[in-house]
């Protein structure tokens, strides 16, 4: 049903939808929850998904340090894995990074296989700039992140 859905970048009539979306994966501890505020102040970061007027993927791509972005709030519905649409959003963050000067695109997760696919290696977190872990505090793990870091760096 691919073909039926628009890809795009987010705006603040989607914040309650991304919302619910990341709380699905927060609650199980898989990805960090996000506040509203957060959100609306972050909304360019994001691309959608949109069936019908239902988000049903979304995730951002946050300038970090320098030249360094992170992916972040990778979140497909749970009746819409495994079907693509995570690919989807991944590449339009990853099309979008050389537009905002971004040569290391990282990000912190369970899903490396996932990220793997795309060619995505797993980094020493020792690597990545300090400015990446100010979003770590508010993690339930902290400071016992069990999150593996990768990196995807661009040409």
């Amino acid at each position: 049903m691919m073909n039926d859905c628009i890809l795009r970048k987010a705006n603040i009539k989607d914040v309650p939808q991304i919302k619910h979306l990341i709380s699905i994966y927060a609650k199980q501890e898989l990805m960090l929850p996000q506040a509203i505020g957060e959100l609306y102040e972050h909304i360019r970061d994001f691309h959608v998904i949109e069936i019908k007027e239902n988000i049903i993927a979304c995730g951002a791509l946050r300038v970090t340090w320098e030249d360094y972005g992170e992916i972040l709030s990778l979140a497909v519905s749970v009746d819409k894995k495994r079907e693509g649409y995570g690919s989807m959003i991944l590449k339009a963050c990853l099309d979008e990074a050389p537009e905002l000067g971004i040569k290391h695109v990282v990000t912190l997760t369970y899903a490396k296989e996932f990220f793997e696919h795309h060619g995505f290696t797993v980094v020493d977190k020792s690597i990545l700039p300090h400015k990446l872990w100010s979003m770590c505090i508010k993690c339930p793990r902290f400071p016992d992140c069990d999150e593996i870091a990768m990196m995807k760096e661009l040409k």
